[in-house]
């Protein structure tokens, strides 16, 4: 069972986005994440997503991305485990976004779909927390 946000988890992640999610033409974004506050400290890491696919999902930064997103540890567990709805979290302030706010928003198709849901709880499943 891979821990959460390891290398070993963000290709699972991805393998599991790229298997339920179907294509969406023209949803394309790079995000950074940025998780303050974990047990082994401050943590980053990014995706690319190139219509509808998440094509890179890696621990660290990117020099490229098109928006940050900043949460707190304990929150993005909760975000993870279904606990917390991310768009109350960044309305509540728990979780901030930085750049093209507009390239976050596109991605709420994806991410409010019934696939993406799936996705979620199959990654439930298979985290370490």
């Amino acid at each position: 069972m891979p821990k959460y946000l390891s290398d070993e988890w963000h290709k699972e992640f991805q393998r599991l986005w790229n298997d339920l999610l179907p294509d969406r033409p023209g949803t394309s974004a790079r995000t950074q994440n940025k998780i303050t506050g974990g047990p082994d400290g401050d943590e980053a890491y990014y995706w690319v997503i190139q219509d509808g696919k998440l094509t890179e999902a890696m621990v660290g930064e990117s020099p490229d991305s098109e928006v940050t997103i900043t949460t707190g540890y304990a929150d993005s567990v909760k975000i993870q485990k279904g606990e917390l709805d991310p768009n109350a979290a960044f309305m509540q302030g728990r979780m901030k976004v930085a750049g093209n706010v507009a390239k976050l928003m596109a991605l709420l198709p994806i991410t409010n779909s019934p696939e993406y849901k799936q996705l979620q709880e199959q990654v439930r499943e298979m985290s370490e927390f």
